[in-house]
């Protein structure tokens, strides 16, 4: 993956590639997690009108799932080394009420993504690979008759509190992006200010600005 560059007075975060796959990843989920919501419980089944009705919803909900999981890997395995959790993380979720309360330089100095986001990438990952592996237990388009009914339920029942945690993490995501101004910007123009890389993310302002000599942040 290549180190953001710096344009101008911004400091690019998020390369064109990184916003694409984030969005087809973004695109990849809500039709799986409506699909599969559809699926789940006779109340949300006019959610699968979203995706050409009930049989179609079963057809491809399967194959979203998949997608999905293709576009996390190859978005986020690039990127597996800032997302390493460090003895400076452990503090920072400790004193996470400094974050809260916009105390931040009470907390040590943040690298490219905090202790929440690096969390958030373990837990999504080991979510996708559990969903896709519970759902092949009861793909019965091509596995039907392979696993024994007792595996089929107990995946069935895996799967859901898979997909249960897996909501949950992407409201808390979308929250905390949008309660960090600036974060939603960075992934829909690919910039933020260096005042904003000198708040949040630190470390990483002070890594990009290195080789190029001292610069104060806005």
């Amino acid at each position: 993956m290549a180190e953001p560059k710096h344009h101008s007075d911004l400091i690019v975060r998020h390369p064109t590639h990184e916003r694409v796959l984030h969005w087809l990843m973004t695109i990849a989920f809500f039709f799986t997690a409506t699909s599969g919501l559809a699926l789940f419980h006779p109340s949300m089944v006019w959610l699968s009108n979203l995706t050409g009705g009930g049989p179609w919803t079963a057809i491809l909900h399967p194959f979203l799932g998949l997608a999905m999981l293709l576009v996390f890997l190859v978005f986020a395995i690039p990127g597996w080394r800032y997302n390493v959790l460090t003895r400076d993380d452990i503090t920072w979720l400790k004193n996470i009420k400094y974050v809260v309360s916009g105390e931040e330089e009470k907390l040590p100095e943040v690298g490219k993504y905090n202790a929440g986001q690096k969390m958030l990438y373990f837990t999504l990952l080991l979510c996708m690979l559990g969903l896709t592996v519970t759902g092949v237990l009861f793909w019965r388009r091509y596995f039907a008759g392979y696993f024994s009914v007792d595996l089929v339920r107990l995946g069935a029942l895996a799967h859901a509190f898979l997909a249960f945690v897996l909501l949950v993490c992407i409201v808390v995501h979308v929250s905390a992006a949008v309660w960090e101004g600036g974060s939603v910007t960075s992934m829909v123009r690919g910039t933020v200010t260096p005042g904003w890389a000198y708040k949040h993310r630190r470390a990483w302002f002070r890594e990009l600005i290195r080789p190029s000599g001292a610069r104060k942040p806005a």
